[in-house]
């Protein structure tokens, strides 16, 4: 799994400073990442024993000199996270070289446009609504988008919602855009995650119920299902499933079902750990390491042709071996935003001049963000006044969470920031990441 914004089951923190990027590594550092990895793994992972055995594992390879040959970080990063996953069995853990996850690999596709991840709302032949969900983004930028996509369909006679690609996310957004499809009379108890006190062996408990939303879906609903769904893109097609609330077609999901954050290991390295797992209240169980297993099984290509086929009767589909949307005569209503944020540019200069002098504007911050930046303040400081003076701030694009997203010249370097407003002009949401290759 990519660790993205959109690739996380929780969002674990609304701000990062990354004040390098991957660089070369010694024999010294490596020592180091090692032992520290293996303390924060034992001191957080959901599964205390599987973390002994993964600090054993890793403290074993290193001694016996498995990683000597190894003087790049993201490699090193990689040698890491096999080595854990081979233990713990667990797809969300990893080891990433900061700065390695900001590179694109070689011709890589443009990222489509979306509108916080929602890519697609359509009405397609015959009256059938078609959403398409790329990943769930913080709750923050998420929910406008949600009602947005949700009103274009509200009126169709079944809806079909494309799971295919959907990396995860947060998971108030998960229970968010699930609420859409239960009567709002009666509250679903539909998710719970329990997660490690740090440091101990003792267990809190997070209920997830369906809340308040702008409109009642009623009609049957169909998720499309592949391989690469993963993380909070489960949770949201098994939490309807188990509801009896949908139908699922295509491939048998990624099994991803631990949730967590990234905390850094040292300025080059962070892990993420996971430090819960889901447990659904009607299966009191979840799906990692098996996945959520469709109704109807298909190949990842085929699902939209099925679905529909099973919507409209239509027997003309049965005669291809697959078809996409434009096959289905859509209509568009999905409307995007083109470019930033009126006063984003000013309130991210703002921000970014506040927290390189250590005084940031907590009354101008959404919650969580203003948690998160108290907690980070001391590193975030020190990074950015080490930059200089700011020269420049140039819009470069809107994120798949729907954040804008900023490259910053400073007097001693560059980074890239993403910004985003509530209505009433707080920053709900603020990520500082230095560039790659050290600019």
């Amino acid at each position: 799994m990519g660790i993205n914004p959109l690739a996380l089951l929780t969002v674990a923190a609304l701000v990062c400073a990354l004040p390098a990027t991957a660089q070369p590594i010694d024999q010294a550092e490596k020592q180091a990442v090692v032992a520290k990895a293996g303390q924060m793994l034992t001191e957080r992972y959901i599964f205390p024993d599987r973390a002994a055995q993964a600090k054993a594992k890793i403290d074993e390879e290193l001694a016996a000199g498995a990683y000597d040959g190894i003087n790049d970080a993201a490699v090193f990063g990689v040698r890491l996270t096999d080595a854990l996953q081979a233990v713990t069995h667990d797809k969300h853990m990893r080891v990433m070289a900061v700065g390695a996850e900001l590179r694109p690999p070689p011709g890589a596709a443009q990222p489509p446009k979306t509108s916080a991840g929602f890519t697609a709302a359509d009405v397609l032949k015959g009256n059938v609504g078609y959403i398409k969900l790329l990943g769930f983004g913080p709750i923050e930028s998420f929910t406008p988008s949600a009602d947005q996509a949700m009103a274009a369909v509200a009126g169709t006679r079944a809806l079909i919602i494309d799971m295919r690609d959907n990396g995860g996310g947060d998971p108030h957004t998960v229970q968010y855009l699930a609420s859409f499809f239960f009567d709002p009379k009666t509250k679903v108890h539909i998710n719970d995650l329990i997660w490690r006190n740090p440091g101990t062996e003792t267990y809190k408990r997070d209920e997830f119920w369906t809340m308040p939303v702008p409109l009642y879906y009623k009609g049957p609903v169909t998720l499309l299902t592949a391989a690469r769904t993963f993380s909070g893109g489960e949770e949201f097609v098994y939490d309807l499933q188990t509801q009896k609330r949908a139908r699922l077609i295509g491939e048998t999901t990624g099994g991803g079902a631990n949730p967590g954050g990234a905390p850094p290991i040292n300025p080059h390295f962070r892990i993420f750990i996971p430090t819960g797992r889901a447990e659904n209240p009607i299966t009191k169980t979840n799906w990692e390491g098996a996945g959520v297993v469709p109704e109807v099984k298909v190949a990842r290509d085929q699902a939209l042709r099925v679905a529909m086929l099973e919507i409209t009767k239509d027997k003309a589909l049965k005669a291809d071996a697959a078809l996409e949307t434009d096959a289905f005569a859509p209509v568009h209503r999905l409307k995007f935003r083109e470019g930033p944020q009126a006063g984003s540019e000013v309130a991210l200069r703002h921000q970014l001049e506040q927290l390189a002098r250590g005084e940031p504007d907590y009354s101008q911050m959404g919650d969580r963000l203003a948690e998160a930046t108290r907690e980070q303040l001391p590193h975030l400081k020190t990074s950015l006044s080490a930059l200089g003076e700011i020269k420049t701030v140039t819009f470069k694009n809107i994120d798949l969470a729907g954040v804008d997203v900023y490259e910053v010249t400073y007097a001693n370097g560059s980074l890239r920031s993403g910004i985003y407003l509530t209505p009433d002009g707080k920053v709900a949401l603020n990520w500082v990441q230095q560039m790659a290759g050290g600019r």
